[in-house]
């Protein structure tokens, strides 16, 4: 990501600098929750390299202790910007180690609930909030000496400056986490700092955003060129699709891919949205049994996720060629440009002090960049957030139904069986799944529910089913609760809920006979089983 966007040119834009703390995206999305547009860049970039003027500029948390030899800093040139700076954990001891103040390691670590109590009844920071103040802590090390210029604000009975300012150059530092929901009154004091403290202008607006990124669109794409893009009927790829044929119109060409590990009746679905209802431009290629001939036989989850991301950007490609070559015959124009639904929090990972995070597993959305088609990326979504696609699609008009679909990974229903992919296996998960999903909405429960999704066990169990001994399989459901899906707990669902579940799955579906329900966290367990 450029450290310059077209959006930070035209809105008030807090800036925020990532030291490599787990929360650093928790504080860009609180402060959009605030209707003010921020953009989140790796400690290490140079303020030469920004080409606008930030309303604030934010400092994040960090693992590292500041005064490690290998400690990350901020250019120095930062300090020469006349706006308001907030520190936040680390980075308030970024700016009491640079300012002339002390920081030492803690005799006893702070982690977790804490009461600090507020000193300076004048500070801005803190104004509207209580003396005394619920917040979350994590820190190993302290400010031992304040720097000149600075005043302590706040304090804890372990630590005598949990918080200072100096209101002569509108410079303010925390030692705890008012981003993560453990600190009850956080935003509010995000609020004082962004509104209060910076001006920003609370104009950041999904209504405001469309009209700005149809234009943005239509500058890049220009009056001829064509553009591909996939769709999954995903609540992402279909606001992304939206936009570009608000946009370009036809000249926009989604393409779905059947690849045959879809959810029940998905294609047929989509299909009528996209087409019908949202009048976007649609080819349907057909592939399922290209798709499960390649997965036959093969059980190791990574080499599933190969085999379908493989051939995914292979008939994507040759769908893409076939309507290129068509336009081209009709003299429209050609393909120049690939859409992708790129959201922020991709974009944050690529662009984070640490780096794209450890492998755990090859990601879920299939696809990629097509680097042999020589198009150039568009990505409508890259500086929104999920809620944000999510009020996106109200303000399109788009049914509540797709707006807050569960995310749905790009190789479907394969990594929900375990094993051998086979079409009687996906049979049986679909119909299962698709059972499970229609109680969890009949019970009001769906949008309580962040991911929900039925999974089929390699193994069998004995059970009595009409007086007859059975040897069948096993249905695991799984259903999670969480805000960033980096973490996530299981959802506990109503007995009377589980029973009517369990109950239909094992008389409707075929082949099953038993089903258990996940009650694992994130961490340590991911949220798919594969």
């Amino acid at each position: 990501m450029s450290p310059t966007t077209e959006v930070s040119q035209i809105y008030d834009t807090i800036l925020i600098l990532d030291f490599g703390s787990q929360y650093t995206h928790l504080i860009a999305r609180r402060i959009r929750e605030l209707g003010v547009y921020c953009e989140l860049l790796a400690c290490t970039t140079k303020l030469s390299e920004i080409k606008f003027k930030p309303k604030g500029l934010i400092l994040s948390g960090s693992p590292y202790s500041v005064y490690d030899h290998d400690a990350p800093h901020m250019d120095p040139a930062y300090w020469s910007l006349d706006i308001p700076k907030l520190g936040i954990c680390y980075g308030l001891q970024e700016i009491a180690h640079t300012r002339g103040g002390q920081v030492l390691p803690c005799d006893k670590r702070e982690y977790g609930h804490a009461e600090i109590s507020v000193q300076a009844s004048d500070s801005k920071l803190f104004a509207g909030l209580p003396a005394k103040l619920k917040v979350w802590m994590s820190h190993g090390d302290q400010l031992a000496k304040v720097p000149s210029g600075f005043r302590a604000v706040a304090n804890t009975s372990t630590s005598p400056f949990t918080a200072i300012d100096c209101e002569a150059e509108r410079i303010y530092g925390i030692q705890f986490h008012p981003e993560v929901t453990h600190t009850p009154l956080g935003s509010q004091l995000l609020k004082n700092f962004v509104i209060g403290i910076c001006n920003a202008s609370s104009n950041w607006t999904m209504s405001d955003f469309i009209e700005k990124e149809i234009q943005r669109i239509r500058n890049i794409v220009g009056p001829t060129a064509q553009v591909v893009g996939a769709v999954s009927g995903g609540v992402d790829s279909t606001i992304a699709a939206k936009l570009m044929s608000m946009a370009i119109g036809d000249r926009f060409h989604a393409i779905l891919v059947d690849n045959g590990v879809m959810r029940l009746n998905e294609c047929q679905d989509t299909k009528m949205i996209l087409e019908e209802k949202l009048k976007i431009n649609l080819t349907v290629a057909q592939a399922s049994d290209l798709f499960l001939g390649r997965l036959k036989g093969i059980t190791d989850p990574e080499s599933k996720r190969k085999i379908i991301g493989n051939t995914f950007i292979e008939v994507f490609e040759s769908e893409a060629h076939r309507i290129e070559q068509e336009v081209e015959h009709q003299g429209k124009g050609k393909i120049e440009f690939l859409l992708q639904g790129t959201l922020y929090p991709d974009v944050i990972e690529s662009i984070s002090f640490k780096g794209p995070s450890a492998t755990i597993k090859t990601h879920h959305n299939v696809g990629g960049l097509l680097d042999d088609m020589k198009l150039k990326l568009i990505e409508p979504l890259r500086e929104l957030f999920k809620d944000e696609v999510r009020a996106l699609g109200k303000v399109l008009e788009i049914d509540d139904e797709l707006v807050w679909r569960h995310p749905f990974p790009g190789p479907g229903i394969a990594i929900r069986i375990l094993g051998e992919v086979t079409p009687s296996q996906v049979a049986i998960a679909r119909q299962a799944d698709y059972i499970y999903i229609d109680e969890i909405k009949k019970a009001g429960l769906y949008r309580k529910i962040s991911q929900a999704y039925a999974a089929l066990l390699p193994v069998r169990s004995v059970g009595v089913m009409g007086d007859k001994r059975t040897y069948e399989q096993v249905i695991a459901l799984r259903a999670v609760e969480t805000r960033d899906f980096m973490t996530a707990d299981w959802f506990e669902f109503p007995y009377d809920v589980l029973k009517r579940i369990s109950s239909r799955i094992i008389n409707e579906v075929q082949g099953v006979n038993r089903v258990v329900y996940d009650v694992s966290s994130k961490p340590p367990a991911t949220i798919e089983w594969e």
